[in-house]
């Protein structure tokens, strides 16, 4: 077989490094993270050779998958980070059976975050737009099967990436902070995208965000239209985004309580609220990263127990090494002060808080002792039935490699005793993937088995792929500070 992407397997299926989704600075890759890349890279070659294939066949396969994640356990215990591990066997990296039963699986997958942009809206008909110069900086927009940079972002590459080259079988398309006139991907143009699944016989597979402003004048009243005409399935806000970077708290009674108190009249009932990840247009700004942190969430929940509150990214920060949650510390940072929050007011494990992964996973799965805290404290605290799975792609390229990292990751023995961590089961990892999701999202298990269905066309397409894969295995997003501040720069100081 000819392979279109990277033909030389220069690339790993499972990437460790240091790229952002736009909305964070890179964070410098840890020097174990840096060995687990290098002593992958030597293992594949040399497996590889073994089998007598090349390293790109060998590396499209479950074996070479396996063969990575082995490498990298090797690695990282060489580095003494070994609060987690990739629970892989060493046959998997030599037989295609055992790797199957490894790095594949059968889970229900509910990704509960994707993005996209729409390369024909009207955002880009406007002389001076953060997105419009933003994107081009991005590698996505280097795509080979586009001429139009701003085209590697549409719904056809967001529904290759994800339904073609992973194995997601539901997501949400989620919106992102930008005004109206400057969004590029309005309410109205996701229910287009959905309706595009739909048209696949995709039987559903796309459910759809209301994006809330409510500092903006008319946000809380559009609410109603974007409800009844769009049928959306949960609203997003984000907390420390807004006009002239007036960020707000959800107990706000100027601008979080009003809205609420809407999204529960209309009956949509679900607030998805980014926290964490601070925007580094907001940041530098030096007033309004606190918006960012998770110290509100405890409060709406307890004022709101009939609301269901997902919190994205689940309050992580990338310069805060994440470790064991002390209700006696001086300061509460990332997922401590999420947990904080809850405790603080009543919010036991599997009430009303959800936590969700996307690009937190992405992150820590390059160093499984901080990966094995943050999975750790959330399946603890927030509860084994109240954490989600959520990539952030189409802004990473295909999440396979996430799912893969996911599906072996194991907290160690140590960390359960010490820590009182639960032993991750299959039982929880399918709870995480998929099943928690179905609860907010009111999905019954018979809508479950038909999402998940591979006889619909998206289903066909996917197995009929499988047969002669060619993922890029490649990496969208700023990888480097200064690839970061030029996109910061002609944002005028604003994420795209």
């Amino acid at each position: 077989m000819r392979f279109g992407a990277d033909p030389e397997g220069t690339r790993l299926p499972i990437k460790l490094d240091t790229t952002t989704n736009g909305e964070y600075l890179p964070v410098p890759l840890p020097h174990a993270a840096r060995h687990a890349n290098r002593t992958a890279q030597d293992w594949v070659g040399r497996i590889a050779q073994k089998l007598g294939v090349s390293r790109r066949k060998f590396l499209t396969t479950s074996s070479g998958a396996a063969g990575t994640l082995l490498a990298m356990n090797h690695a990282f215990a060489e580095a003494g980070r070994t609060g987690g591990y990739y629970e892989v066997s060493a046959d998997a990296a030599f037989e295609s059976e055992v790797a199957s039963a490894t790095v594949d699986g059968n889970e229900f997958i509910f990704d509960v975050q994707g993005h996209h942009v729409n390369p024909q809206g009207k955002w880009r008909d406007q002389l001076v737009n953060q997105w419009k110069v933003g994107l081009r900086f991005f590698p996505q927009s280097s795509c080979k099967n586009e001429s139009d940079a701003i085209a590697c972002f549409s719904a056809e590459n967001f529904i290759q990436e994800i339904f073609l080259d992973s194995d997601t079988d539901l997501c949400v398309l989620s919106a992102v902070p930008a005004a109206p006139n400057d969004n590029p991907l309005s309410t109205e143009e996701a229910a287009a995208t959905r309706a595009m699944v739909d048209a696949m016989e995709g039987d559903h597979r796309l459910l759809i965000h209301g994006l809330v402003h409510p500092q903006i004048p008319g946000a809380i009243e559009n609410m109603e239209a974007q409800a009844e005409e769009f049928k959306i399935s949960a609203w997003k806000t984000y907390t420390q985004w807004g006009p002239n970077g007036r960020g707000f708290w959800l107990y706000d009674e100027e601008f979080g309580i009003p809205m609420i108190e809407r999204a529960r009249a209309l009956g949509v009932n679900i607030i998805c609220v980014h926290k964490g990840l601070p925007l580094p247009g907001i940041m530098f700004g030096g007033r309004y990263t606190r918006y960012a942190r998770p110290s509100d969430i405890g409060v709406v929940a307890k004022m709101f127990p009939d609301m269901t509150f997902i919190v994205y990214h689940s309050g992580y920060e990338p310069d805060h090494e994440e470790g064991p949650y002390d209700p006696n510390a001086e300061e509460f940072i990332g997922v401590n002060e999420l947990v904080k929050s809850l405790q603080d007011n009543g919010i036991t494990p599997n009430s009303n808080v959800y936590a969700e992964l996307g690009s937190t996973w992405r992150n820590v799965m390059k160093d499984p002792t901080q990966a094995a805290h943050l999975m750790g404290k959330l399946l603890t605290y927030v509860g084994e039935d109240r954490v989600l799975w959520g990539t952030d792609s189409i802004w990473y390229g295909s999440p396979q490699d996430q799912i893969q990292a996911f599906r072996t990751f194991q907290i160690s023995e140590a960390f359960q005793e010490t820590y009182g961590y639960p032993h991750i089961t299959p039982e929880i990892r399918r709870k995480v993937f998929g099943l928690n999701a179905v609860v907010p999202y009111k999905l019954s298990k018979e809508e479950v088995r038909k999402r998940a269905s591979a006889t619909d066309r998206i289903g066909r397409e996917r197995h009929a792929y499988l047969d002669n894969p060619d993922p890029s295995f490649e990496t969208y997003g700023p990888k480097t500070r200064r690839e970061f501040f030029n996109l910061l720069q002609l944002n005028d100081g604003n994420p795209a």
